[in-house]
């Protein structure tokens, strides 16, 4: 699929569940969001339709996400079914990492290829302060357990925060001295307003790479090497790698290679785009294949050159994060 600025759209992001076991401040407030009912969530089935259409469409990646994907009961299940879809697209997960250390084994029988982990301190009285939940250890335990059974390269993601977390960009930097991780930082997205910290608390691309500089020599991986959004560098004898996802100083949108849909059946066309397509009435009403592979084409070519995050004319979205699926 081409979308009409010619950039190729071979990655879908598809949200299971809207719910969450953590309660992060930048994604939803401390008593959690009404969850949507059983019957406007998707089903498995109905994902697996969608993900059928998109792949016949040329995708080749798909990332499971939320909420917390592994809240959700069967996802080992779907995730085999996915990757037993023609042409075995590569399978990936985005998760908090707290449910990641007992399931890791029945996630790499099912297919799984690896996952992002997303983690925001190192810290455990922080770590009930950002999340408002204990389990930092948890946590740490997937992330070695995912490593441990090949859930790799693993991607631990970390969006630094001023004045909340940014003094521990260091410390998470150090971690790909010793281990087989891309450590990855991304620049706080104000995607809707009401959030539990400003835009202004976000850390800047340039002061991120200023910081990782000042710990040792960095060496940047060239970008032909590697797909996503991050530059990313490494510091010499490092086992793991380190990325910086400058989501809003320079924004990536000129590579955009995805679609996301949400888990009550619609899809967006970018992240920051109030825009979107329902899938859920036309699985429903029994569109087949050829129909939804159609909808999903209309949303490629509705997406737009470049989001607006960071302007003055920005506008917040509708949709939190955990309704979007990241």
């Amino acid at each position: 699929m081409l979308d009409r600025y010619g950039r190729s759209i071979d990655y879908l992001r598809l949200s299971i569940t809207d719910r969450c076991n953590l309660r992060c401040r930048y994604c939803m407030p401390e008593e959690g969001v009404p969850p949507l009912s059983h019957g406007d969530i998707l089903s498995y089935e109905e994902l697996l339709r969608v993900a059928e259409a998109a792949v016949a469409l040329g995708v080749r990646k798909i990332r499971i996400t939320g909420g917390e994907p592994l809240v959700r009961k069967g996802v080992t299940s779907f995730i085999a079914r996915l990757a037993a879809l023609p042409g075995s697209p590569e399978i990936v997960l985005t998760t908090n990492g707290f449910l990641l250390a007992p399931l890791v084994s029945k996630l790499r029988e099912a297919g799984l290829a690896r996952v992002n982990v997303s983690l925001d301190t190192l810290r455990p009285e922080r770590f009930v302060a950002i999340t408002r939940r204990q389990g930092l250890d948890q946590v740490l335990d997937g992330l070695e357990a995912a490593t441990a059974a090949g859930l790799t390269p693993l991607k631990l993601n970390m969006v630094p925060i001023a004045g909340v977390n940014d003094d521990e960009i260091a410390d998470f930097a150090r971690l790909s001295l010793a281990r087989p991780w891309q450590v990855r930082f991304i620049e706080y997205m104000p995607v809707v307003d009401d959030l539990g910290y400003p835009p202004e608390a976000r850390v800047p691309a340039a002061q991120i790479e200023s910081i990782l500089a000042g710990l040792g020599n960095l060496t940047s991986i060239p970008r032909a090497d590697v797909a996503g959004p991050a530059r990313l560098f490494r510091y010499e004898g490092a086992v793991g790698s380190l990325g910086i996802i400058p989501a809003v100083s320079h924004h990536f949108c000129g590579e955009c290679n995805r679609l996301r849909v949400t888990a009550d059946g619609r899809v967006r066309p970018c992240l920051f785009s109030n825009d979107e397509v329902l899938l859920r009435q036309s699985l429903r009403e029994g569109a087949d294949s050829d129909r939804l592979q159609k909808l999903l084409a209309a949303t490629v070519s509705a997406k737009p050159e470049r989001h607006r995050i960071g302007e003055e004319d920005f506008t917040p979205g509708n949709r939190p994060m955990h309704g979007i699926g990241g």
